[in-house]
C-alpha cells in the first residue's frame, strides 16, 4: 500500500513538472502598443514629431509562433496627426512580417507595409520584453520605417513604441 503511494506520487509528479514546462506551439498572442515617430528624413526636408505636430499610431496585431524561434505577424496600425488647432486619422497601415526571437527578450520583426494613404515599404523593428509576467508582457520597440510612392519623395523615419502582449 505504501509503495503504491510513492509510485502514484511520482507518476503525478511526472506528468505535473511535464505539462507546466513545456509551451506548446503554434503560440498566438496578441498586443497593443503607441507608437511615436521621432523624426522623418527625405531628400526634400526633415520632419521632427513634437515640434510643429504631432503623430501617433496605434499598432495592434496577433503573433504567431511557429516555434520558439520563428513566427509571423499581422498588426494594424491606425495613425492619427495633431496640428494647427485639428486632429483626424491620417492613416490605417497593414503591416504583415515575419519574427525572429534572438534570445535575451529581443525580438527582430520584418515587416511590409501597404498604408491607405498609397504609400508603401518595409519596416524592421528591434522589438525587447523588459517586463514579463504570467498574464502579460510589456515592451519597447524601434521601428524603423521606409516608404514608398504616391509622389512622394521615399523616406525613412526613426520611432520609439511600447506596449502590452498578452
Amino acid at each position: 500500500m505504501n509503495s503504491l503511494k510513492h509510485i502514484f506520487l511520482i507518476a503525478l509528479f511526472s506528468f505535473c513538472t511535464g505539462a507546466f514546462s513545456q509551451t506548446v506551439y503554434p503560440k498566438i498572442t496578441g498586443y497593443f502598443g503607441i507608437m511615436h515617430p521621432l523624426v522623418t528624413i527625405s531628400n526634400e526636408q526633415t520632419n521632427v514629431n513634437f515640434r510643429d505636430y504631432y503623430a501617433v499610431g496605434f499598432p495592434t496585431g496577433i503573433n504567431i509562433w511557429k516555434n520558439q524561434k520563428i513566427g509571423f505577424s499581422f498588426e494594424v496600425v491606425p495613425n492619427i496627426k495633431a496640428q494647427g488647432g485639428s486632429d483626424k486619422v491620417t492613416n490605417l497601415l497593414f503591416h504583415p512580417g515575419v519574427l525572429v526571437a534572438l534570445g535575451n527578450g529581443y525580438t527582430f520583426a520584418g515587416r511590409a507595409a501597404f498604408e491607405s494613404s498609397g504609400r508603401y515599404g518595409v519596416t524592421p523593428v528591434l522589438n525587447k520584453t523588459v517586463i514579463k509576467s504570467d498574464n502579460c508582457s510589456y515592451f519597447v520597440a524601434v521601428p524603423l520605417p521606409v516608404r514608398f510612392g504616391n509622389d512622394h519623395p521615399a523616406t525613412f523615419t526613426v520611432g520609439f513604441q511600447f506596449g502590452i502582449s498578452f
